[in-house]
């Protein structure tokens, strides 16, 4: 069989096993984290611009956007998985590189009611995480994977939702994999397209999956050409091997902070060394920070101007945190890009890539600090980041985090009704 095949073969195969409870459980997590990276971006650029770009289409349809808007299923997955990567808080796959909430479970309840879409999310995670794993860092280079991957686990979601058979299921994804795109230059500078990949990647699903069950075929030797053309010989069989046996939506990371996730381990670094050295950011005489080369390719801005440009600023992130002691979503809002402390800190800070740090990744995302202050230097190794599996967010911390980012949208009562039928989800 092809390899479409055979994930499809899975999935319909797995359609009649209990979810055992722990895998329950995260996919739980997994929704309600997508509900924390949703509320915040569904009201601000670019998914109100959309709103207003397919006006036309909207009001009507079997699926909802984030504050109850009806839209037709795909149109519902663009905006939706659109705004759930907008403010850059939406979960991680670390092996992968590659969020997966954003398209993944955009797709699965634009596909179906949000009370039957847990079982599509999980399948969504288990086929699209293990092809993100193995393209790897290969993929990575040029291409942003939660618009490459993120197609993958839109489709299959969706494909699970719609009950596909293995034939259709199969050729969903086939469809799919043609229709996967977005490049990492499109947000090396100030844009909108970064949180759009995630959103035409769940459009893209939706509608591969749609088209599969009307009998819409695609090639079925297809992984072939996407992983000469986009990787570096990807070895499937080893993420067939777990497959339906090891859970990779068990082993999600949840953001602690409101940013490029490759600067967190800076971040959590430099916070851990200020409380250990008991100092303030006015005493501090210079940063230095080593850590894996993504984190400087991608988080690379020197003099951010805008929200976007700051999520993707290194010494920014890592400055705001030591000044005002967090990377949350005020972090970004124009008075603290213009603070005149953290722009004296962040001339303090110099960047330099970790060659030890550089070969763990991606399966480790840490990061060197070292700071000079008060006449003294210490040196702190942040093996990972708060909110990896091997540090993760308890339920208490995820729902503090999902009611920091949601109340402000829905009011604290509408807020509290949603978490709780978000608990409930069988």
């Amino acid at each position: 069989m092809h390899l479409v095949e055979r994930f499809a073969d899975w999935a319909v195969s797995f359609r009649e096993t209990p979810l055992e409870k722990t895998v329950l459980h995260h996919a739980r997590r997994a929704v309600i984290d997508w509900h924390a990276a949703l509320y915040p971006g569904a009201v601000v650029p670019p998914a109100t611009l959309l709103e207003k770009a397919f006006r036309e289409e909207l009001d009507r349809g079997s699926a909802a956007l984030a504050l109850g808007r009806r839209a037709p299923p795909r149109l519902a997955a663009l905006i939706n998985g659109t705004a759930a990567h907008t403010v850059e808080v939406d979960d991680i796959f670390r092996d992968g590189i590659y969020h997966p909430g954003a398209p993944t479970v955009a797709a699965a309840f634009a596909a179906t009611e949000p009370t039957r879409a847990l079982r599509a999310v999980t399948v969504g995670y288990e086929i699209s995480t293990r092809i993100g794993a193995a393209m790897g860092k290969a993929h990575y280079k040029h291409w942003h994977n939660t618009g490459t991957i993120g197609s993958f686990g839109a489709a299959a979601a969706a494909a699970e939702a719609l009950k596909l058979d293995r034939r259709q299921f199969a050729h969903a994804l086939a469809t799919v994999t043609t229709f996967a795109a977005g490049l990492q230059q499109a947000f090396r500078m100030d844009s909108m397209s970064k949180p759009l990949h995630a959103g035409r990647a769940a459009e893209a699903g939706v509608a591969a999956a749609l088209m599969a069950r009307e009998g819409v075929t695609g090639s079925l030797d297809v992984m072939a050409g996407f992983a000469a053309a986009m990787g570096d010989k990807p070895d499937w069989e080893k993420g067939l091997a777990t497959l339906g046996r090891d859970f990779h939506i068990t082993r999600m990371t949840f953001k602690n902070h409101a940013c490029c996730g490759h600067t967190f381990a800076a971040i959590d670094g430099a916070l851990e060394l200020k409380k250990r050295m008991n100092i303030e950011a006015a005493d501090i005489e210079s940063v230095e920070v080593a850590t894996y080369r993504a984190g400087l390719e991608v988080a690379h801005y020197e003099e951010p101007r805008t929200p976007a440009e700051g999520r993707f600023s290194l010494k920014y992130v890592v400055a705001t945190a030591l000044t005002h002691g967090s990377v949350r979503l005020a972090a970004f809002e124009q008075r603290r890009l213009q603070d005149a402390a953290t722009a004296r800190l962040m001339r303090k800070i110099s960047l330099s890539v970790d060659p030890e740090l550089e070969a763990a990744f991606p399966a480790k995302r840490a990061a060197r600090v070292a700071i000079q202050a008060k006449g003294r230097r210490e040196e702190w190794l942040q093996p990972t980041r708060i909110g990896d599996p091997d540090a993760p967010l308890s339920d208490r911390v995820l729902e503090e985090k999902y009611f920091e980012l949601a109340t402000p949208v829905l009011g604290e009562t509408k807020a509290r009704e949603v978490l709780a039928r978000l608990w409930q989800l069988e």
